[in-house]
C-alpha cells in the first residue's frame, strides 16, 4: 500500500526537523521535569545536538546534588549523582554547556502559596524544598535566549501547577515567545505538562510550533527511529 503523511504529521516532521536535524546556532534544550531517571537517553542525546542544555525542575536538583549542593528536602534521585557527573562529563566533550539553576524558590510544603523564600541553590534549609527556579535564573535564561536562534523545550522548570511557583517557567516562556514573535528565534516545544506550562503563561500560539504528539515527541528528541516515519521514508524511497 502507499503511504502517506497527513498535513498534521508532515508539519510536525518539518519543525522537528529545523529544530535538530538541520538548525539554526547556537540551539538551546529546556529540559526539566521531575525525574532525571526517565529522561537518561534524551540528555544523552541533546547533550551531543545542542549548543546549551539547560536542566530545571525536580531533574535540576539532581545534579547540583552531583556537585556536593544539599538541596533539603527537594524531590532528588540521589543514587543518580554519579550519572548526572557523566551526563556534564559527555556533555562538556561534546562541547556542550550544561546549565543550572543558581538560585531557587524554596518551601516546606508543597502546596499552592505556601510560605516560600528565595535562596541561592547552595542556601537551601535542611527542611525546605526547591520548587521553582529563582529571578536570578529567570534573567541568566532569558539572556541566553537573546544569543540563541532555536530553542527545543521539553518539561517545565518549576512546580508550575502551584502558584507563586509557576512564576519561573511562565517568565522564561514569555521571554521565548516574545524572541520567536520577533522573528529572532525557532522555537519547538511538546510533551504533555510542557504543553500545560506554555497555555498556562497565556504562550501556546506564539511558539513556532508546539508538538501534539507526546511520547513520540520525546522519543524523537532521544534519537530513536518512529515506525511510522520510518515507513514513510521506505514508500518515499
Amino acid at each position: 500500500m502507499p503511504a502517506y503523511a497527513g498535513r498534521l504529521m508532515q508539519a510536525e516532521l518539518e519543525a522537528l526537523g529545523n529544530a535538530l536535524e538541520n538548525p539554526q546556532r547556537p540551539v538551546a534544550a529546556i529540559v526539566g521535569g521531575a525525574k532525571v531517571s526517565t529522561k537518561l537517553e534524551l540528555l544523552g542525546h541533546l547533550s551531543k545536538r545542542v549548543n546549551k542544555l539547560v536542566i530545571g525542575g525536580g531533574m535540576a536538583n539532581t545534579f547540583l546534588f552531583a556537585q556536593g549542593i544539599e538541596v533539603g528536602k527537594s524531590l532528588c534521585e540521589r543514587d543518580l549523582a554519579d550519572t548526572a557527573r557523566d551526563i556534564v562529563a559527555e556533555a562538556k566533550k561534546n562541547g556542550c554547556e550544561i546549565v543550572l539553576p543558581v538560585d531557587a524558590a524554596v518551601a516546606k510544603e508543597f502546596k499552592a502559596n505556601a510560605p516560600h523564600e528565595i535562596v541561592p541553590v547552595d542556601k537551601v534549609p535542611a527542611d525546605s524544598m526547591i520548587l521553582d527556579i529563582g529571578p536570578v535564573s529567570v534573567e541568566q535564561l532569558n539572556a541566553l535566549f537573546v544569543n540563541c536562534r532555536t530553542v527545543v523545550w521539553n518539561g517545565p522548570v518549576g512546580a508550575f501547577e502551584l502558584t507563586p511557583f509557576d512564576q519561573g517557567t511562565t517568565a522564561v516562556a514569555k521571554t521565548v515567545a516574545k524572541l520567536t514573535q520577533q522573528g529572532k528565534l525557532l522555537s519547538v516545544a511538546g510533551g504533555g505538562d510542557t504543553v500545560a506550562a506554555l497555555a498556562h503563561a497565556g504562550v501556546l500560539e506564539q511558539f513556532s510550533y508546539v508538538s501534539t504528539a507526546g511520547g513520540a515527541f520525546l522519543e524523537w528528541l532521544e534519537g530513536k527511529e518512529l515506525p511510522g516515519v520510518v515507513a514513510l521514508e521506505k514508500a518515499a524511497g
